[in-house]
C-alpha cells in the first residue's frame, strides 16, 4: 500500500466515540435479555401445544409487526426526535415483558396469550428499529458508519451466542417466568443511557404521516439500486426463516432434546454470526456486495441439508454455526447498502421499508414453512426453504444484482 493510499477503516474504530460505546454496551445487555426471552417463549410454546404452525408463529410474531408497522415507525423516526422514539419503544417493551413475566408466574399463560405478548414486543421492536438504525449516523463519523453497523450486528449476535444457552439453563433451573423477568430488567440499561445521551441535532421538519410515508415509498420505488436491495432482502428473509421457525420443533421431535439443547443450537447460530460479522467488512471490500450476498445465501441453503436429513446434535450445531455466519453476512451487507443510498431526511423511512420487506418476508416464511411442516414433514419443509434460497440466489444475481460500490451512493 502506497503512503498516499488511505488505510481501510478499522473494524473497532467506532468505539472511539463515547456515545456509540455506551449505547453499544447497553444494547448488548438489552439484546441478551431479548434472546433469553425468545428462547423462553419458543420453548414454552412447545410445552403448550404440539402444533408446528403455532410454534413457528412465535418466530413470526416477533417479525409480523415490523412488516405491518415498520413504515409508520420510519415516518415517526423522521418526524420526531429519534432518541425520544427509542426511549418510548424501550419503555413499552419493558412494560410488556413485565406483564408477560407476571402472567407466566401466575400460570395463566396460553398459546394465544403468549402470541399476543410476542406480537406486543414485536410492535416495540418495529417502533425502535428505524430510529435506532438511523441514529447510528449521530454516534459516529461517515467513515466509520459501515463498521458501526457491523459492530451493532456483532452486539446482537454476541447476545445470540450467550443468551440462548443462558436462557435454556435459566428455564431448566428457575423456570420460564424468571427468564422473562430478566429480560424486563435488561431494558433498563439502554433506557438509562438514552436518558443521558443528548446529541446535537437539527429539529426534524414534520410532515403529515401519510405524506411522509409516501415520500419514503416513492424514493425506494424510483431508486433502482435500492429497489434491488429490497428484492434481495425479501428473497433471503423468506427462505432463511424456515430454519429458525422450525428449530424448536426440530429439537423437540427429532433430537428429543430439552430447552438446554435448543439454547445450545441457537448459541451455535449466534457464534457463527459473530465470526461472520467480524469478517464481513473485509469480504465485502474484496469481493463486492453482490458476490457476498449470493454466496452467503447458497451457503445457508447448503447448511439446511444436514438439518433436514440428520438427527445428530453435533451436525445440527455445526450447520447452525455456518448458517449464522451466512445470515449475518447477508443482512449486514443489505443494511449497509441501504444506509449508504438513503437521504438523511428520509433515512428512517427508507430503513423501515427495508425492515418491513425483509422481516415481513421472514414472518411469511415462518408461517408458510410451519404450515408445510404440519401438512407434510419437518424435513420436507426445511428442504423446501433450502431450495427457495438456492434458486432465488442464483436467479436474482442475474435479474436483481446488488448495487456496485458507487452506484446510487449518497454517503462518501
Amino acid at each position: 500500500m502506497s503512503p498516499d493510499t488511505p488505510s481501510p477503516p478499522s473494524t473497532f474504530g467506532p468505539f472511539r466515540y463515547p456515545a456509540f460505546r455506551a449505547i453499544w454496551i447497553a444494547n448488548l445487555a438489552s439484546n441478551m435479555g431479548s434472546m433469553i426471552q425468545a428462547v423462553g417463549a419458543a420453548w414454552l410454546m412447545t410445552e403448550l401445544t404440539t402444533s408446528h404452525t403455532l410454534i413457528a408463529l412465535v418466530q413470526a410474531g416477533a417479525t409480523i409487526p415490523i412488516m405491518l408497522l415498520g413504515i409508520f415507525a420510519g415516518a415517526i423516526a423522521d418526524n420526531f426526535d429519534r432518541r425520544r422514539v427509542m426511549l418510548a419503544a424501550q419503555t413499552g417493551m419493558l412494560i410488556v415483558s413485565a406483564l408477560l413475566t407476571l402472567t407466566t408466574y401466575l400460570d395463566a399463560i396460553t398459546p394465544l396469550t403468549l402470541l399476543f405478548f410476542t406480537l406486543a414486543v414485536g410492535c416495540g421492536t418495529a417502533l425502535n428499529g428505524p430510529a435506532w438504525q438511523a441514529s447510528v449516523r449521530l454516534q459516529v463519523g461517515p467513515k466509520d458508519l459501515p463498521q458501526a453497523i457491523s459492530l451493532n450486528t456483532i452486539a446482537f449476535n454476541l447476545a445470540r451466542s450467550v443468551g440462548p444457552a443462558l436462557g435454556g439453563m435459566l428455564i431448566a433451573v428457575v423456570g420460564t417466568a424468571a427468564a422473562f423477568g430478566l429480560n424486563a430488567l435488561s431494558y433498563l440499561a439502554l433506557i438509562v443511557v438514552l436518558l443521558r445521551w443528548h446529541p446535537e441535532t437539527v429539529p426534524p421538519r414534520r410532515t403529515p404521516m401519510l405524506t411522509a410515508i409516501a415520500a419514503g415509498i416513492r424514493f425506494c420505488a424510483r431508486s433502482n439500486p435500492v429497489r434491488r436491495v429490497l428484492i434481495r432482502g425479501f428473497a433471503f428473509g423468506f427462505g432463511a426463516a424456515g430454519f429458525q421457525a422450525l428449530l424448536p420443533s426440530l429439537v423437540r421431535d427429532r433430537l428429543h432434546g430439552t430447552e438446554i439443547t435448543y439454547g445450545l443450537c441457537l448459541a451455535a447460530f449466534g457464534a457463527g454470526s459473530v465470526v461472520g460479522a467480524l469478517l464481513i467488512g473485509h469480504a465485502r471490500r474484496r469481493w463486492g456486495s453482490d458476490r457476498v450476498v449470493t454466496v452467503a445465501a447458497l451457503v445457508f441453503a447448503a447448511t439446511m441439508l444436514p438439518v433436514a436429513l440428520t438427527s445428530g446434535l453435533a451436525s445440527i450445531m455445526g450447520a447452525a454455526f455456518v448458517a449464522g455466519g451466512a445470515w449475518v453476512s447477508t443482512l449486514t451487507t443489505l443494511n449497509v447498502a441501504m444506509q449508504l443510498r438513503s437521504p438523511d431526511e428520509i433515512l428512517g423511512r427508507c430503513l423501515s421499508i427495508y425492515q418491513a420487506v425483509t422481516f415481513g418476508a421472514m414472518a411469511l416464511g415462518a408461517y408458510a414453512f410451519g404450515l408445510m411442516a404440519d401438512l407434510t414433514t419437518l424435513s420436507i419443509a426445511i428442504l423446501t426453504s433450502a431450495t427457495w434460497l438456492g434458486m432465488s440466489a442464483l436467479l436474482l444475481r442475474i435479474v436483481a444484482p446488488m448495487p456496485s460500490r458507487d452506484e446510487g451512493r449518497l454517503i462518501p
